[in-house]
């Protein structure tokens, strides 16, 4: 295994975060210096140096508004010049520029990793409106996988946001195809005109208005990272 994945895989940093602890020799195979590209056998021992400079990670949860961008054009703002964060952080993941609520911001690489990695099921709950107003039928389509594009969407959990509902849904996916439940919609022939993350595996969006943010810690930091295998 490379001295990078191996790094990684024990948590003590990106592959990215591993290349540049190797590049700077904190990093030791059987008391040799690793160097990039190294291999790590069943038998080896790897050290790390407890001289590395220890990083401060932080976390916080923010509530995007429509037409602000985690990828900025031309025609939208740019999470980072809307919101002044105390640290450099970075957003985890997406949310197109028409879609509104949830995104984790850190400057931890480790949970990008494993939020975004397809081997790792995690849940993202949307509460969702469309035009025009759909059925019962519409949820069981939805609940069960959409074809578009060449693509059937996994199985996951749809349903009406209040009993009365005809126009609103909550849906929870374990996956992320791009415009996803956009584009689910229109195969059934569906319009998102409001579409809004309330919550990623534990942390939820509550009652944060539109581009503020809150730390994310305590007993709500140790479960969102014990379930991200990195405590």
């Amino acid at each position: 295994m490379r001295i990078n994945k191996y790094l990684a895989m024990h948590n003590f940093a990106t592959r990215k975060g591993a290349d540049e602890l190797i590049k700077k020799g904190y990093v030791f195979i059987n008391g040799r210096k690793a160097v990039l590209g190294d291999q790590v056998y069943r038998e080896g021992e790897v050290e790390v140096s407890d001289k590395v400079p220890k990083k401060n990670y932080v976390y916080y949860a923010y509530n995007k508004a429509v037409d602000v961008s985690t990828n900025p054009d031309i025609n939208t703002k740019d999470i980072l010049q809307v919101t002044k964060f105390p640290e450099t952080v970075f957003p985890i993941g997406r949310l197109d520029k028409d879609s509104r609520g949830l995104i984790l911001m850190t400057n931890d690489g480790r949970v990008t990793d494993r939020l975004l990695a397809p081997q790792y099921v995690h849940e993202k709950e949307y509460t969702v409106k469309v035009e025009p107003n759909f059925s019962d039928k519409f949820i069981e389509l939805m609940a069960n996988g959409v074809h578009f594009d060449k693509f059937i969407s996994k199985k996951c959990k749809v349903w009406k946001t209040t009993s009365k509902s005809k126009d609103t849904f909550n849906i929870i996916l374990t996956e992320g195809k791009k415009r996803q439940i956009r584009r689910m919609c229109e195969a059934l022939h569906h319009t998102v005109v409001n579409l809004k993350r309330i919550r990623v595996m534990n942390i939820e969006l509550g009652r944060l208005n539109e581009g503020e943010y809150r730390v994310i810690n305590g007993e709500e930091l140790d479960t969102l990272l014990k379930s991200l295998q990195l405590r």
